[in-house]
């Protein structure tokens, strides 16, 4: 009996530790994102910002330690890298990698890399929320809404942040969310943006929301069809 409670025990330890390593990933991710909006409200140079590189440096770092441990106790582990391989990809601290290099890049192109750690703390947040859905199909559309969100947040930052100084269009941070949302609806909206970065933006809104909202088609059917077997 002992040896039973003993092996009982063991099993649950994998379990406690993936459990305690996805919690302190969520945790992260969310003071991740309330670091970049701060950032980019106050206007701050994050690369001279040493707290703020050696924070993202250390998130990403339990990003890679979340995704091997995951690996390892994985059933199969070349399934799971395949599976999750963009989760790595996502998770390296590419903006530490090329400060320390000293690669030369564009304002616009550290602050796309700055969010590449944010893309896996959404996802990260995408997955854990539809953890909490009744079904799978359910599970599958409280992710993409989360994504979607996600998707029209990161984007009005940047905008934001790259159009408030040249476009008097933006006059304040409401108006770029106002612009990111209509993007993303495809429906537009009558600001026109003025850098490359916002450009940018508005051409990735659009192409998520093509994307994204033909799946809630998919989820209403479904439903529907559902309450009528019912």
């Amino acid at each position: 009996m002992p040896v039973k409670t003993d092996n009982k025990a063991r099993g649950r330890w994998p379990e406690i530790i993936r459990w305690t390593m996805h919690t302190l990933v969520l945790v992260l991710s969310v003071l991740l994102i309330v670091y970049i909006s701060a950032d980019t409200f106050e206007g701050d140079d994050f690369l001279a910002n040493s707290r703020y590189m050696t924070f993202q440096f250390w998130v990403c770092m339990v990003f890679i330690t979340d995704f091997f441990m995951d690996m390892y106790f994985a059933t199969s582990k070349w399934r799971y890298v395949g599976h999750n391989f963009m989760f790595l990809l996502l998770s390296i601290p590419y903006l530490n990698i090329v400060g320390q290099a000293g690669v030369e890049l564009s304002a616009e192109a550290l602050y796309f890399v700055r969010f590449i750690p944010l893309a896996r703390g959404a996802l990260a947040l995408s997955i854990v929320f539809g953890y909490f859905s009744k079904n799978a199909v359910s599970s599958f559309m409280v992710s993409y809404l989360v994504m979607l969100l996600m998707v029209v947040y990161f984007c009005s930052l940047i905008f934001y942040r790259f159009e408030h100084a040249v476009n008097p269009q933006v006059d304040t941070y409401w108006t770029a969310l106002w612009w990111a949302a209509m993007n993303m609806g495809t429906a537009g909206c009558n600001i026109n943006p003025m850098t490359v970065a916002g450009k940018i933006a508005g051409v990735v809104l659009p192409i998520a929301g093509m994307v994204i909202f033909p799946l809630f088609t998919v989820y209403l059917t479904d439903y529907v069809k559902r309450r009528r077997t019912q």
